[in-house]
This record gives C-alpha cells, sequence and structure tokens, in this order.
C-alpha cells in the first residue's frame, strides 16, 4: 500500500506590537487567532479540525497539565486525535512528524498544531526565575547561569577543538540580519556586521549578545491535512517527506557538547524521504544563539564535524549569496523567540519558502526542498532534537 502522506495546507503566525510584545490578550486568544488565519490559510473550517496538537500554553492563563485539552475547549472542538509533546523547541517539528503518522494511520484529517506564548509581555509576573529544567542537579545548585551559560560551554569546547572563531559564529549573526531587514514584523531589523557581533558586549565567554537570540511573545499555527483533503481545498502543498526525533543528554557521564540529537534525528529524516543533505534548497534551523546553528549543520551533514565555522563563514547562510540560505524572517536572532520554542516559525518559514510566499528579496529560487529543524532544551546538557525534510508539491 503506498504511503499516505501528510500535507502542510495552512501557516499563520501571530504579528506583533513593534516586533516585540501581543497587544493585550491571553494566550489562548493568541493560539485561537493563530488557528483562525491558519485554517483562513488553508480554506478549511474550524469544524472539520479532529486533529489537536499543542506544546503547553506560556502565560495567563497557563493551565499547564492540560493544554490540548483546554484548548480544544476554548477552540469548541472535540478531536479524535490529541499530542501535547513538549519538548521545547523542537516540539512542533515533532507534532508535524505525529500528525503525519495519525493522519497515515487514518487517525484524523485535519491536524491542528498550534502555539503562543506572552514570554516578553509577562517576563516579570510569570517567567522570572521560573528554572528551565527541574532536573539540573548540577547546574541548579552551583548556580549555572542558564541557559546561555550552557550554550557558551558548547561554544568554547567547539572552538577549543576545532579552531572555530568568535568572527566564525557572528556570520550566522549577520545572515540573519540581512534577512530580517525585510521583515516588517521583525524585532531588530537593523543589518550588522561581523565587527558589530564581536564588538557587542560579552554576555558569557564567547559568546556575545548579539550571539544571543531575542526575547519576545509570539505565536503560530500549521494546518496538516490527508492527501484527500489536500486535494479538496485546492491550495499549495507542502509534502511531509521525512522526520526524524530524538533526545540529547549526559550519558551517564560521556559528556561531550560538541554535537547534538541532530546527529541522530537529521539521518533519519533524511533516509525516510530518500535524499541527501545536498538536494536540500534552503534550511529553517533553531538559532537561540550562534553557536547552536552552527553545531546543527554539522550534525544534519551540511558540512563535516570541525568545519562548521568555514561553512557559516563569508555569508554563506545569506538568501542569494550564499549556497545554504537560512531563517529568511529573521529567525530568533532577529525576528521573534516566544519562550525558548522558536521551533513553530521555523516550520511556518520554511513552508513559505516552498509556497514562493517568503519576501521577494529573500525567496529562494526553485526552493522545492526545504529543511527545518528545532532543538529544545540546553544545548550542553541535555536536550530534544527534531528534524523535518518538506518538499513542494
Amino acid at each position: 500500500m503506498a504511503k499516505r502522506e501528510a500535507v502542510i495546507v495552512g501557516v499563520a503566525d501571530v504579528p506583533l506590537k513593534d516586533g516585540k510584545v501581543l497587544t493585550p490578550m491571553s494566550v489562548l486568544q493568541a493560539q485561537a487567532l493563530a488557528a483562525r488565519d491558519a485554517l483562513a490559510d488553508a480554506g478549511i473550517p474550524m469544524r472539520e479540525v479532529d486533529g489537536l496538537l499543542t506544546a503547553g500554553l506560556w502565560g495567563n492563563p497557563g493551565p499547564g497539565l492540560l493544554p490540548t485539552v483546554t484548548l480544544s475547549e476554548y477552540l469548541g472542538l472535540v478531536p479524535r486525535f490529541v499530542d501535547s509533546t513538549n519538548i521545547g523547541g523542537s516540539a512542533f517539528e515533532a507534532h508535524v512528524a505525529h500528525a503525519s503518522m495519525a493522519i497515515e494511520a487514518g487517525r484524523c484529517e485535519v491536524a491542528l498544531i498550534t502555539y503562543g506564548s506572552l514570554q516578553r509581555s509577562e517576563v516579570s509576573r510569570n517567567l522570572a526565575g521560573r528554572p528551565s529544567v527541574l532536573t539540573m542537579q548540577y547546574e541548579t545548585p552551583w548556580g549555572a547561569p542558564t541557559p546561555i551559560g550552557g550554550y557558551a560551554m558548547a561554544a568554547m569546547r567547539h572552538m577549543h577543538e576545532f579552531g572555530t572563531t568568535s568572527r566564525q559564529l557572528a556570520w550566522i549573526k549577520v545572515a540573519a540580519s540581512h534577512h530580517a531587514q525585510h521583515n516588517p514584523h521583525a524585532l531588530l531589523r537593523e543589518v550588522v556586521t561581523v565587527d558589530d557581533v564581536v564588538d557587542s558586549p560579552m554576555i558569557a565567554d564567547p559568546l556575545h549578545r548579539l550571539d544571543c537570540c531575542v526575547i519576545t511573545d509570539g505565536g503560530g499555527a500549521l494546518v496538516v491535512v490527508s492527501p484527500e483533503v489536500a486535494r479538496r481545498v485546492n491550495r499549495p502543498r507542502v509534502r511531509v517527506r521525512g522526520a526524524g526525533e530524538a533526545p540529547k543528554h549526559q550519558m551517564g557521564g560521556k559528556v561531550d557538547l560538541t554535537y547534538s540529537g541532530a546527529v541522530w534525528s537529521g539521518p533519519a529524516a533524511f533516509a525516510e524521504a530518500g535524499v541527501t543533505p545536498a538536494d536540500i534548497k534552503y534550511v529553517s534551523i533553531y538559532d537561540s544563539f550562534t553557536i547552536t546553528v552552527l553545531i546543527t549543520l554539522e550534525d544534519l551533514g551540511f558540512c563535516a564535524k570541525g568545519q562548521g565555522g568555514k561553512f557559516v563563514a563569508d555569508g554563506n547562510l545569506i538568501s542569494g549569496v550564499g549556497k545554504l540560505p537560512f531563517n529568511t524572517d529573521g529567525g530568533g536572532l532577529c525576528n521573534n523567540h516566544p519562550a525558548n520554542r522558536g521551533g513553530m516559525t521555523k516550520v511556518i518559514e520554511a513552508v513559505r519558502q516552498l509556497r514562493g510566499e517568503a519576501h521577494p528579496a529573500v525567496q529562494v529560487k526553485g526552493c522545492d526542498l526545504a529543511l527545518a529543524h528545532g532543538t529544545g532544551g540546553s544545548l550542553a546538557t541535555r536536550h530534544a532534537s527534531a528534524t523535518l525534510i518538506l518538499e513542494r508539491s
């Protein structure tokens, strides 16, 4: 029997006021707005949604343990399939994969994936001082600066092992800024140089302020449907060709800070899709920090381990200039980064690239195959990785 491949037919994000906060509303309202707009983009009414996936509700009212139940009630849905897998910034890539499997198994026909966060506007009340990982038995007592401290250690180790430099890392921020200048919703739209990055204040050696992501509110939604529904709605279609996910932790003491869980999730996604990194025209890579992007690109196979610094340098990630355009909305480094869960926007921008709907200044010519990757957790301690291979149908 031929595989019943799932198709993404709708995407939407919630535009932010001044690029950083939502107008006064609850996090449920933010998700509802994103859901409404994604379903409108797909041409599908809310009543047809029979699958619902979300990764927690950050901010007021913050119901915590029952996110899909709470959201189902708020949207007036009784779905046949629900999933509240919460693996941080990689959750939404995983949700697309889980929705695809549910559709293939006949568990649902129209899966709605949503996310919303009020992280920036409520930081002084809801999120300040909240530990990001409850199992940080070493980090918490000794006061490691989470999360940047772990990423700084990963960056320092990569530099020690492979000779990677701060100027090479800076090129990642430079590329993101070149793209963000064309995004009217991006928080940081000013183009920066390598010197701007390395001359910005040191936050945790060797990471400078401009090596770090922004902090914003945000939200988004995706609509994943069966091929039968996709044919009926006659909207631009993006096929889910392959997916992979994996955790990486401290491996019982066998700690190596120079690689991520992408070493497992990436090959699994490529194998299922039947393609190679050389076939990919565009990548959306989770960019909590510049080092996250560099290590992820190595682990996904776009360059050899230790060669990431050379690979990202000299504008190689800039659309229209380099050979591997990345994060053409500005990514978490310049556009938005809601509650450490930038994976949603990574899928949205990959879909827009494949549909030819990115800003003309950054649209990748002939973009027919794209990769979206999320990282959730801390690169140096424990995290999850999830990879998607998407194709224009």
